[in-house]
């Protein structure tokens, strides 16, 4: 029989970035929540910028390792690659998805820097490709705190327990004691 290991959460190093999932007391966390959403809908935008990529790559009447500078070519299959697989870490709302996301919008902004005719947009791109990485970072931690707020109210609330049972306790044995009074009151 496998005896599953017990441990604090505060031994999980992901614990800050689990937000989607449930918390402690089964209720997700608000910023959580919307961290998730945030990254469900960039993922939908990843996932199409990928099949972009994979329609130049698959449309075109030459190979394009042919018609291209070799540069060009190697960022279109590095994009079109690692956007699906972006795509997809950011709508499991997985760490992995939120790292490599943010490495993908770095080379994009790289990129766009560099030869602002390769992206659709030019710097209008790298601009909002920053809004996002920021709004990105300030829901993380927003969730983070939010996650780690909700943690330490459970824990509260585990401490007083035995407080709050034995005032209850008490409670019903003087409930129980005011009935039998009655009780024999009506009796006589």
């Amino acid at each position: 029989m496998t005896e599953h290991a017990s441990y604090d959460e505060a031994d999980d190093p992901h614990r800050p970035i689990r937000v989607g999932e449930a918390s402690v007391s089964n209720e997700a966390t608000r910023w959580g929540q919307l961290l998730t959403l945030f990254m469900r809908v960039m993922a939908l935008f990843w996932l199409a910028q990928g099949v972009m990529q994979w329609s130049l790559m698959l449309t075109s009447a030459q190979p394009i390792f042919d018609s291209l500078p070799t540069h060009v070519a190697i960022a279109i299959v590095f994009f079109a690659v690692l956007d699906l697989i972006a795509g997809v870490g950011l709508w499991l709302a997985t760490p992995w998805g939120g790292v490599l996301w943010l490495l993908i919008a770095s080379a994009q902004i790289f990129v766009t820097t560099t030869s602002p005719g390769f992206f659709f947009g030019g710097y209008w791109l790298v601009g909002f490709d920053l809004a996002l990485i920021g709004l990105y970072f300030f829901l993380t931690f927003e969730a983070g705190r939010d996650y780690e707020a909700q943690r330490l109210r459970e824990k509260r609330r585990r401490r007083r327990a035995p407080e709050i049972e034995v005032a209850e306790s008490r409670a019903q044995r003087w409930l129980r004691h005011m009935r039998e009074t009655l009780a024999k009151l009506d009796r006589l």
